[in-house]
Order: structure tokens, then sequence, then C-alpha cells
């Protein structure tokens, strides 16, 4: 590794650690995949202790930058940038009930109804053979008596997730994201695996992709609105 970092500055030194790493990925540094060198060597590199480094290299691990690996060839390997932490901290944000489903509706409502507007303006006729494909796979389903519901939901949050990227806003592909992690648990929990409400939830799917790809923001809007709403009464209805 060619990129030399400085030496560490007296206060608060392992967060001056952290902020060097974190620095040096952001900038594109160090790449994903890429192996920081050992303790020792990040020790003399940083003249600093051993425990230093230790700590830093937790907390850079907390944030989801580095996967800290044990035993021979192991050390700290640069992560590809995703979600997974926020997604633990709104999970926990749930669990707290500092946020609650109605939360959760109302935010997925307005951008999973913006980014469905925003698809429909910006998809191309290889991002509409893509939602086709999702629709197909999702259509197998109901033709195999052998599927398992859960296979659907995977192609279901596949197809959110596709029409996130389609809009061509990584934040709101990346919020997204995070959010579908979090609520792929409900599924489970509120019984949404019934044939009527999964035969449902693809009609839906349907009447959304076909309004993206004829161009139509305002009704795919209104489409994936609705859609997320009835999602929020199923699970209300559940818990009733």
């Amino acid at each position: 590794m060619n990129f030399v970092f400085e030496k560490t500055k007296p206060v608060r030194i392992f967060q001056n650690v952290v902020d060097q790493i974190q620095a040096a990925i952001i900038d594109g540094h160090l790449q994903p995949g890429d192996t920081l060198p050992a303790e020792m060597k990040l020790k003399d590199m940083f003249e600093t202790s051993r425990g230093t480094i230790r700590e830093a290299l937790r907390v850079l691990e907390q944030k989801g930058l580095v996967n800290i690996k044990t035993g021979v060839g192991g050390g700290a390997v640069v992560k590809a940038a995703d979600t997974r932490a926020i997604a633990e901290g709104l999970d926990l944000l749930i669990q707290c009930r500092k946020v609650s489903s109605e939360h959760v509706c109302e935010f997925r409502e307005e951008v999973e109804g913006m980014v469905a507007s925003l698809a429909a303006e910006r998809a191309t006729k290889n991002d509409i053979k893509q939602l086709r494909k999702l629709i197909e796979k999702a259509a197998q389903f109901f033709n195999n008596a052998d599927s398992d519901w859960q296979e659907f939901i995977k192609i279901d949050v596949l197809l959110h997730i596709a029409i996130a990227e389609i809009a061509k806003n990584p934040v709101f592909s990346a919020v997204l994201h995070m959010v579908h992690e979090n609520i792929s648990g409900f599924y489970d929990r509120f019984a949404l695996k019934r044939e009527k409400l999964l035969r449902e939830n693809y009609k839906d799917l349907c009447e959304i992709v076909q309004a993206i790809e004829r161009g139509e923001a305002g009704q795919a809007k209104s489409l994936a609105r609705e859609h997320v709403r009835k999602f929020h009464c199923t699970m209300q209805n559940s818990t009733s």
C-alpha cells in the first residue's frame, strides 16, 4: 500500500486514526477488498499504541467500513459501502418504539410514490426489460404448487429496489434498500404469505410496472402510494 498516514494528534487519538482511515476510504485511496496493514504496522505508522489501533478498528467495523477477520491471513478488510449499519439503527429505533409502523408507512408512501414517478420519467428500454423479467418471475410463483411464498417476497423486494435504482437517484436507492431490509420480517409476522394477499400484491406490482413502462409518472406515483397503504392496512388488521 503506497498511501501514507500522518502521525496521530494527542487529543482523542483513536478518533484521529478513525478519521484518517475513513478519509482514505472515502477518497478512494483504499478500495473495497483492500486489507489494511497489520495492527503492529499501523501502530508504527500512526506512532500510537496497539490498544488505540484496536479501538479505532472496532469503530470502523461498527461503521460498516471494514470487516475484521481473525486467524492466519486475517486483518481489517475494507468493505463496499452498504446500508446495513443504518438498517440496524432503524431496527433498534423500531424495537425501542421510537419509530412506529405508521411512521414507516408515511415515509414509504411519500418516497416510494416519488420514486415510481421518477422511474416513469427516466426508465430506459433496458430498465423496462428488467422490470418485466421480475414480473415474469413473480407470475411463475402462482403456476407452481410447490412454490415457497418467501421466494415471491424476495422478488417483490427486488422489484421495489429496481424501481428505486431506475429513478437514478442514489439517495433514494440507498434509503429504500435500508427500509426494505428492515420491513422484511413483517411479511411472516403479519401473515402476508396468504395466497389471496400475494395475488393482490402481484396485481399492484403489475399495474405499477405498466404505468412506468407507459411513462405515466402521475399514475405510477398514485399506484405506488396506494400499494404502500394497502400493505400498512394489512399489517394493522393482522394485529387488531
